[in-house]
């Protein structure tokens, strides 16, 4: 495991807080082992750092007397959706209260009329959008885990669809959150836009939880489309791949997914998936619009593939085969796993401009197999960003060396050619090295803003900026 820095712990702070939350919340407030080490990190290769103790409200004002509580003893507060980030977010390195949010999953409001609806944060994306299946409406953001739409917003997540939908940023409309001293706030209304004030809501979405625990959104909505159609192609190279991705996106087809598998993701998924796709690089695609405007983007994307040696292209409009393919893809990382049983996935992303995207996959590839390492490639290629997965032995010091020298390297890579070390999994514990290097001077704006708004330090500590 990557170890993680422990901050200092206000011992006195949290065994009062804890005292007084136990006697509020009575069996809604656990300190047993088990379930305090399942709220410190555990889908990441850094080590797990349990909280004191795990709380589960159900209302905004039971959130609110909580952060109250810990605020005037200084005890850390860190929020937890469905566990799922990847960079260490939800770790407690200065120990305190973990304030589970998934008993707050109701959806309180769709005004379908306005295309929008307002949530609490423990709704999740694949919930949200059961609920919203038969008033002909969806919620397009769509990491590949079914995460909860507060911890999307917190991580400011994307997915699959961002390059036609955009991320988390684009459609969340306003927030409700508590602010490190107890106190409810709302960043706005329903409004489709506004000019009023500070953008609070943007503050907060991608905070990672440091500056606020939202506690109800307000999101965009969109209608289902007429006509779906889907479509795959095999090519010769990942470059060839990535040369088509740029064309279709300069030739200004409103493609809602385009994802990118290299060869070793194909293989995996032909084994886990039962597909029988030719195993070298492959572009998924999906086409939204009228019957007869999806049929021709998908035509036009098949006359742009054959320009860069693409084969076996075949576009499906059919529900069945669409979603099978689409489960493939969402179904990658445990896919990946197969190729080496017993590995642990280490998975991280970076985001270049679409221009040098062959580039930095092709750099990647040859890069892990320098360093002896088995890292298939999936990617949400239509925006630049891609995943890598080092399939890792914990147990091989020197194979963990190998792969953290190619994590940090892949981060300055995309740095070096006008990137982000991190497209959509947030900066955290893990991204913290690279947040300096990738913005410099802004990080003391950051620092600063934090300091104003939390001068305690106790709203997820340890995360993207330096403790206070």
């Amino acid at each position: 495991m990557v170890q993680a820095t422990a901050l200092p712990r206000n011992e006195a702070g949290i065994e009062t807080a804890v005292g007084i939350l136990k006697q509020r919340f009575g069996d809604r407030l656990q300190t047993g082992g088990a379930i305090r080490e399942q709220h410190g990190h555990t889908t990441t290769w850094i080590v797990n750092q349990s909280p004191d103790a795990v709380v589960f409200p159900a209302s905004t004002a039971e959130v609110s007397e909580i952060v109250t509580i810990c605020a005037t003893h200084k005890v850390p507060v860190i929020p937890f959706g469905t566990g799922t980030s990847l960079e260490g977010h939800v770790n407690a390195p200065a120990g305190g209260v973990c304030v589970d949010l998934m008993q707050m999953n109701k959806v309180i409001a769709v005004n379908a009329g306005d295309l929008d609806c307002v949530v609490q944060p423990g709704v999740t994306r694949e919930d949200l959008n059961t609920h919203l299946r038969d008033q002909g409406l969806f919620f397009p953001i769509d990491p590949g885990a079914n995460a909860s739409l507060g911890g999307m917003a917190a991580t400011r997540a994307s997915g699959t669809n961002a390059v036609r939908y955009g991320t988390m940023r684009d459609n969340v409309l306003s927030l409700e959150a508590i602010m490190p001293d107890g106190q409810v706030i709302r960043t706005g209304n329903r409004a489709k836009k506004s000019s009023a004030g500070y953008d609070l809501a943007r503050l907060l979405i991608g905070a990672e939880g440091t500056l606020g625990i939202i506690t109800e959104l307000t999101l965009r909505l969109h209608g289902i489309p007429e006509a779906i159609s889907s479509a795959r192609c095999s090519f010769p190279s990942v470059d060839a791949a990535c040369q088509a991705v740029m064309m279709t996106i300069q030739y200004g087809i409103p493609v809602a997914r385009i994802e990118l598998l290299d060869e070793m993701s194909v293989r995996a998924a032909n084994a886990y998936s039962g597909l029988t796709l030719p195993e070298t690089p492959l572009l998924l695609l999906e086409f939204h619009g009228s019957e007869n405007g999806a049929a021709e983007q998908a035509a036009t994307f098949g006359d742009i593939a054959g320009e860069f040696g693409g084969v076996d292209f075949a576009a499906t409009s059919t529900t069945e085969e669409r979603n099978k393919l689409w489960q493939a893809r969402h179904d990658m990382y445990w896919a990946c796993l197969q190729l080496r049983p017993g590995a642990q996935g280490i998975s991280t992303d970076v985001c270049v401009p679409i221009s040098r995207l062959a580039e930095a996959v092709g750099a990647a590839q040859d890069k892990a197999a320098e360093l002896g390492l088995i890292a298939p490639i999936v990617g949400h290629v239509g925006d630049g960003n891609f995943h890598t997965l080092p399939l890792i032995d914990m147990n091989n010091q020197a194979e963990v060396a190998n792969a953290d020298q190619f994590v940090s390297w892949l981060n300055d890579l995309a740095i070096s050619m006008d990137g982000t070390c991190t497209g959509e999994h947030g900066i955290g514990q893990g991204k913290r090295p690279y947040l300096v290097k990738e913005l410099g001077a802004a990080t003391q704006y950051m620092s600063a803003i934090k300091a104003a708004l939390d001068p305690y330090d106790i709203m997820n500590p340890g995360k993207i900026v330096p403790s206070q």
